[in-house]
């Protein structure tokens, strides 16, 4: 480890519609592991996680869990103030959850001071492949390619299961590589 750490602070939100499984995520990565029936969001739900990213780089990750139902948009907004970036999450068994996608890339731009932050789109859930139909990982792909040019900057895709762990650390991983990225590119290191 090297004399020099940096160390930074990232708030990060979990959007996406109601059981695409944002808070299986949540507590999958904070290493809680996956349990069947999680109550509903309500408003908000927060943790903290301290992850040593690189030799050099420390980094707190506030994580906020945002209720997916459309009831509590008006609460939601406040929450989003601030962010530095965003999992934006679907349900690869639940078109619905991905038909929804710029809805919740509006609300988060809408309330985030019309800023478009760094996103890693997440299609949850692949462990109902072959039980269940689910969208092709190509629409993914196709979606994210889209946002890279809406955005202006990459916007990576990955496929995750919540229930077994699958790439669920690499998802915060690829979304603080996303952040310091964008604040490289736009010089906004204070």
């Amino acid at each position: 480890m090297s004399d020099v750490q940096k160390k930074a602070v990232y708030k990060i939100v979990l959007l996406g519609d109601g059981a695409v499984g944002k808070t299986s995520i949540r507590e999958q990565y904070l290493g809680k592991g996956f349990k069947e029936g999680y109550s509903m969001t309500i408003g908000a739900d927060f943790c903290v996680k301290r992850v040593q990213l690189s030799n050099d780089l420390v980094v707190t990750f506030q994580i906020w869990d945002l209720a997916g139902q459309q009831r509590f948009d008006v609460v939601r907004a406040v929450y989003f103030k601030g962010t530095s970036g965003a999992l934006l999450v679907f349900d690869v068994s639940n078109p619905r959850s991905f038909e929804n996608l710029p809805s919740w890339l509006n609300e988060l731009t809408k309330n985030n001071y019309n800023r478009i932050v760094p996103i890693v789109l997440i299609g949850n859930k692949t462990d109902l492949r072959g039980q269940t139909p689910c969208l092709p990982k190509d629409a993914g792909l196709q979606y994210a390619k889209a946002l890279s040019e809406w955005t202006g900057f990459e916007v990576p895709y990955l496929e995750t299961s919540a229930k077994t762990g699958l790439n669920i650390d690499e998802a915060f991983r690829l979304l603080s590589r996303q952040i310091e990225a964008f604040l490289d590119r736009y010089q906004l290191r204070g």
